[in-house]
Order: C-alpha cells, then sequence, then structure tokens
C-alpha cells in the first residue's frame, strides 16, 4: 500500500470518529468501563503472583553437619554444594554463630543458655541452601542427604509441598479468572464497536456501489477501531496508576510490615500501561474487522 493511500485511510478513521459522534462516545466508553475493571483485577493479580513467589523464595534447606566435623569436612561438603546444579545461594552458619542467633532469639530467656557456649555448643554447623527454582527444593534437598559429613536435611518435607500446591492454587485461579474476564471484555467492547459500524451499513453500501474494493472500506473501519481501543485505554491506565500510586503512599508501607510488600509503581507502571493499550488496540481491530465482514457481507 502507498503511503498517500494509507494517509487518507487514516484521516478517513479520524473523520469517522467525529461524524459518528455519540456512537464513538458510547464505543470508548465501553472500552473505558470494561479496561478499568479488566486493569484492577489485572493489578491485584500480579501482586497476588508477586506475595506467592516472595514466599516460594524463602523456602531453603538447612544441612546439619555431622558434629565432629572438622575444617577439612566443612570445605568438603561447600564444595560439594556449589558443584550442584539448581543452586541459588549458600550461606554458611558456624555453630558459634547459631548458638549466637539461638540465644538472640529467645530474648531475656536468652541468659539462660549462655553457658553453651564455646566448648559447650551443642549445635553443628549448618549450611543454608536456597534453589534456583524453589519447586526443585524437595530434589535438591534429597542430593545433599547422599553427601558425607551430612547427618541430617531439614527443608520443611510436608509443608513445602502444601505450600507450593496453595501457590500454585493461587496462580491458576488468578489467571482463569483473568482470561475469562479479559474474554468478557472482548465481547462486550467488541460488539459496541458492531453496534457503531451496522449503523453505518448504508455508508459502506453506498461505497460498494460506486466501485470501492473491500479492502479500501476495510481500512478506514481498521484505523477507526484501532483509534478507538486507544482512546478508550488511556483514562483507565491513569486512573489506574493514580489510585495505585495513592495506595502505595496511604498503606504501602503498612503492608510491608505486617504482611507483604506491593509492587512498586515502576516498572509495573509500564508494565499495566502496555498490557491495556494492547488489549484496547487488538479489540478494537477486531471488532471493527468481523463486523465488516460477518454483519455487512462484504
Amino acid at each position: 500500500m502507498k503511503i498517500r493511500t494509507l494517509g487518507r485511510h487514516v484521516r478517513e478513521g479520524v473523520k469517522n470518529l467525529g461524524r459518528n459522534g455519540w456512537m464513538t462516545v458510547a464505543s470508548a466508553l465501553s472500552v473505558t468501563i470494561t479496561l478499568l475493571i479488566l486493569g484492577i483485577f489485572l493489578l491485584l493479580a500480579m501482586n497476588v503472583n508477586s506475595f506467592a513467589q516472595e514466599i516460594e523464595d524463602q523456602v531453603e534447606i538447612r544441612v546439619f553437619l555431622d558434629l565432629e566435623s572438622g575444617e577439612e569436612e566443612i570445605a568438603a561438603v561447600e564444595q560439594g554444594l556449589e558443584a550442584l546444579s539448581g543452586v541459588r545461594a549458600i550461606t554458611y552458619v558456624p555453630k558459634d554463630e547459631g548458638i549466637e542467633n539461638f540465644i538472640s532469639s529467645m530474648g531475656e530467656q536468652g541468659q539462660h543458655f549462655e553457658e553453651f557456649k564455646d566448648d559447650n555448643n551443642p549445635l553443628p554447623d549448618v549450611f543454608v541452601v536456597q534453589a534456583i527454582d524453589p519447586h526443585g527444593t524437595e530434589q535438591l534437598a534429597q542430593q545433599i542427604e547422599q553427601f558425607d559429613h551430612v547427618y541430617r536435611v531439614n527443608y520443611g518435607a510436608g509443608t513445602v509441598e502444601r505450600l507450593f500446591a496453595v501457590t500454585n492454587t493461587v496462580r491458576n485461579i488468578g489467571l482463569i479468572f483473568i482470561i475469562g474476564l479479559a474474554f468478557t471484555a472482548m465481547l462486550l467492547i467488541a460488539n459496541t464497536i458492531k453496534i457503531t459500524i451496522v449503523a453505518r451499513s448504508r455508508e459502506i453500501e453506498i461505497m460498494k456501489l460506486v466501485g470501492a474494493t473491500n479492502m479500501f472500506i476495510r481500512w478506514p473501519f481498521f484505523i477507526e477501531g484501532l483509534l478507538l481501543g486507544i482512546m478508550g485505554s488511556i483514562i483507565p491506565i491513569a486512573i489506574l496508576l493514580v489510585g495505585y500510586q495513592q495506595l502505595l503512599e496511604a498503606v504501602g508501607q503498612t503492608l510491608e510490615i505486617h504482611f507483604f510488600a506491593l509492587l512498586p509503581i515502576y516498572p509495573l507502571a509500564y508494565q499495566i500501561s502496555g498490557l491495556l493499550l494492547g488489549i484496547g488496540a487488538f479489540i478494537g481491530i477486531w471488532g471493527s474487522i468481523t463486523s465488516v465482514r460477518r454483519f455487512l457481507r462484504i
């Protein structure tokens, strides 16, 4: 297609928006309201998914070494851990540090355990291992159990599996809900755009009678649907970002202290903006194309 022809189609599409007045407003409002609802649930789903990921990332394997292990044995175990695939981080906690941490965690009662420092320390040296993929924690723990000089491996067997089952269920429910809502939004917005185009069936019939090709007729509607989708996306994006920023300022720190941290405004703003613009543009184009083809039989 020539640039001049494309420019004509763009101008015609823009003019059609003005010519159809209230129908254009109705279509844009339909896109706006539907995408606003969809955007709210997208923000919720993204924060819930982040929270689930944060919980999973806290899963760790505690590798307890034999009490009689010396420096050579400790180094050998560390080398073995580093050689394993799927290990994200390894932290060594010597027994002296372990008893100090234990005493600190007991608060005022910790003074009763001061006598267990130094030579009376009953705690073993420990390696804390985190997996790259939290869902591979069990398999990684089974490999570590085979190491020499390791007498116990603890990763919360049973509890971890239930945790992953819950987080997967939450993710799946959220995904299904978002897909269902997005599909509903597509039908609602597309039907509104179809009404707009059906109301102009006589205009299209006249264009056919004077010899306009199908492609020549489709392009202005294609541009019009694209512009309607983009126009209807801008207001929801602005409302969502301003509202989310206000939410972060109002309760963000409180939630971070007591429960979980909301996602920061950036890069979330870019992600939500891109998603809603893309969905709005796609639905606008799709609604226009299907309406012209199926309803007006061009």
